[in-house]
């Protein structure tokens, strides 16, 4: 119906830009393009697949979105893996790696996954289907 849709970015409004920024870097985003300065201050992120993460400063603890996402999910290679880099690189343990089978359909699968909190306390999973 729509021409052409498809999964562009995700937005995260941080709490410490400079530390988020970083924090991403750490986990191997590229930064594509920036703009604004302080407060106002904007950074798109490819996530290494053509999708983007668009990462803004400005945010306080205080934000409540009326509409919330639960958590940023990553596919990767290694679940272990990337959730051990981004313990190194600052994040919070939240759950740790394990696979699930799901009692899914048209067919069974099973999915290993790991979640972390990042530096402004949003959710990341890392996921692979295994």
């Amino acid at each position: 119906i729509i021409k052409g849709l498809g999964f562009h970015h995700i937005a995260l409004k941080a709490n410490d830009f400079e530390k988020s920024k970083e924090f991403y870097k750490a986990l191997g985003l590229k930064e594509i393009v920036g703009w604004g300065e302080g407060d106002k201050s904007v950074l798109m992120f490819d996530l290494g697949d053509g999708g983007r993460l668009e990462l803004f400063a400005g945010g306080s603890d205080e934000y409540q979105a009326e509409g919330k996402y639960m958590h940023f999910a990553m596919c990767c290679d290694d679940v272990d893996a990337a959730y051990e880099i981004a313990l190194k690189a600052g994040a919070t343990p939240f759950k740790e790696p394990k696979t699930v089978p799901l009692d899914s359909y048209p067919e069974k699968i099973a999915i290993r996954i790991a979640f972390v909190l990042g530096p402004s306390g949003e959710q990341l999973e890392f996921f692979k289907q295994v």
